[in-house]
């Protein structure tokens, strides 16, 4: 049986994979696909694919791209969530920040450099019409956990992630949302380190074809909607609201979708030059 290991965020998003997992759907196909939670994001599964800790990832577009941009020895296999992520913008409780206008020119908590929190950050600021360069000031703070430690206590003054994984933490008083800030493409890709793809192509199509076909019908599965309400600690209506503006993808990102990302990140500065699309993604 071959090993395989993927990475992702512990997050409803993923709940496909548990199913496939749980039900040794990659046994049967004499395939080990051992999962790897990643509390710490994107950034941190980035440097996991370069040193080969995982042979893949389930991953957020921008942070993907920009890190197979500058160095990364992966590409994109396909979309996972076609719809847009939506970042909660975020503070403590105890905050007197109560819109996001006031945050112009404060610490964004971020998990790491190279993260999501980190590189949407950028996109809110310019959706605000902030100065990049002077208006934005970061705090590391490892991941959600660092969060929910850090803002109540002054370390950083607010925080990005995806709005109904924080939403319990809104609901008990820990931290309090002021905005939101929804991504302008197809949030989720796998990624795969080329080495990998170049030895093990058809058993890679062989995963691809399991979680698509569990993904395709997700949203039909009995009792769904309470499954990932006990798993995640969600309120019902939440997850109902999430999975009616969630849509999961069997297709790879278009050419367009490519150059939209690449565009954005470099007018912000966040990378140098614009890549051709053959080098990001598996074609």
């Amino acid at each position: 049986m071959k090993n395989f290991y993927i990475g992702g965020v512990p997050e409803h998003f993923n709940l496909p994979w548990y199913l496939t997992l749980r039900d040794k759907e990659y046994h049967k196909e004499d395939i080990n696909l051992r999962w790897k939670d990643f509390h710490g994001g994107t950034g941190q599964m980035c440097e996991a694919l370069r040193a080969g800790e995982i042979d893949m990832a389930v991953i957020l577009t921008e942070g993907i791209i920009r890190d197979i941009i500058n160095g990364n020895n992966c590409k994109i296999v396909q979309v996972f969530v076609k719809s847009p992520l939506v970042w909660g913008i975020h503070v403590a409780e105890n905050s007197g920040y109560t819109t996001v206008d006031e945050l112009k020119g404060t610490h964004a908590a971020i998990s790491r450099y190279g993260s999501g929190s980190h590189l949407m950050a950028y996109i809110n600021a310019e959706n605000e019409g902030w100065n990049i360069e002077e208006d934005l000031k970061f705090e590391v703070i490892q991941n959600l956990n660092g969060a929910l430690k850090g803002l109540p206590s002054g370390k950083g003054d607010y925080f990005m992630w995806e709005k109904f994984t924080t939403k319990p933490y809104v609901d008990n008083g820990i931290l309090r949302l002021v905005g939101e800030c929804p991504t302008p493409w197809p949030c989720f890709v796998i990624a795969v380190r080329n080495e990998v793809m170049e030895k093990d192509k058809e058993r890679i199509q062989v995963i691809l074809k399991i979680i698509n076909k569990t993904t395709a019908d997700f949203k039909n599965i009995p009792s769904i909607d309470k499954m990932i309400s006990n798993r995640y600690d969600q309120k019902p209506e939440d997850v109902q609201q999430w999975l009616a503006m969630t849509e999961w993808s069997q297709e790879q990102l278009s050419h367009e979708e490519v150059e939209r990302v690449q565009q954005k990140l470099l007018s912000l500065d966040l990378i140098k030059e614009i890549t051709p699309t053959e080098n990001l993604l598996y074609l």
